[in-house]
């Protein structure tokens, strides 16, 4: 049988939250490049043998590079190897997913995606809020936090505050003052609801909720980092009342439809 690459979505964080495929992929896996933020539980369904390799980022730091990732992903496959690329959340959002693909495809090395959770929709889930809603949103985005710092997305914040109902910020908490800044100057209230959620879906999951005039400050006193998913827009009202997972740090906002 030849070498196959998957490039699987291990969910994210709840172990219970990969999919069916994606954990039959990892339990028929002769090699496991798996990424910092995967939950270690899954690995114990790796079958004996297999081998495991840690491909984990830290911000400012890379264990292994994108390209080495790549060439170890080809190497592997030609071997005859049936390899896993099991990464936290889904592989083609903001997981890099596409990158490996491509490097398959150029290697003509047989893929296949394995589509998992992504924390945007399941941290936002798991604190109560749902990114879409009849009457409060009709729309979502998600974006990187990484773009709050550069000049070529400037023009992005404007649609984004004038265009979309519910945002997704992802990596964002290190850049959440100047979030929130381009936010109001390109016209969203001051009293935006929003919301991060520390470590979702996890038992010591923690949510922060406060307005984008007030948030930053609530976030620096909760002592709230990464991992963490930024939810900005009228659904985050509904946390209090749909908080089904844990009890959280909430004000009283009203809810407002419209």
């Amino acid at each position: 049988m030849g070498g196959k690459v998957y490039l699987v979505g291990a969910g994210p964080g709840d172990p219970d939250l990969i999919t069916v495929k994606g954990l039959r992929c990892l339990q028929e896996a002769d090699v496991i490049l798996y990424d910092r933020l995967v939950n270690p539980e899954l690995l114990q369904h790796a079958k004996e043998g297999a081998q495991l390799v840690y491909c984990g980022k830290l911000p400012h730091y890379h264990t292994m590079k994108q390209e080495t990732i790549n060439h170890f992903l080809v190497k592997y496959a030609k071997k005859g190897l049936q390899v896993v690329r099991l990464k936290g959340g889904d592989p083609f959002v903001f997981g890099r997913g596409g990158e490996e693909a491509e490097e398959c495809r150029k290697q003509d090395v047989p893929f296949e995606v394995v589509p998992g959770i992504t924390a945007g929709i399941a941290a936002a889930a798991y604190a109560g809020i749902p990114v879409t809603h009849r009457t409060l949103s009709k729309s979502f985005a998600f974006i990187t936090g990484h773009q709050a710092g550069d000049v070529e997305a400037e023009h992005q914040w404007y649609h984004l505050a004038n265009g979309v109902d519910t945002i997704c910020v992802y990596m964002g908490v290190s850049h959440l003052p100047s979030i929130t800044k381009q936010l109001m100057l390109y016209g969203k209230s001051p009293d935006t609801p929003i919301a991060l959620v520390h470590w979702g879906t996890l038992s010591d999951q923690q949510t922060v909720v406060g307005t984008l005039e007030t948030i930053v400050e609530k976030v620096k006193e909760a002592d709230i980092a990464n991992p963490s998913i930024i939810v900005i827009g009228e659904v985050v009202r509904l946390h209090k009342k749909l908080n089904w997972f844990q009890e959280e740090i909430v004000p009283n906002l009203p809810v407002v439809h419209g």
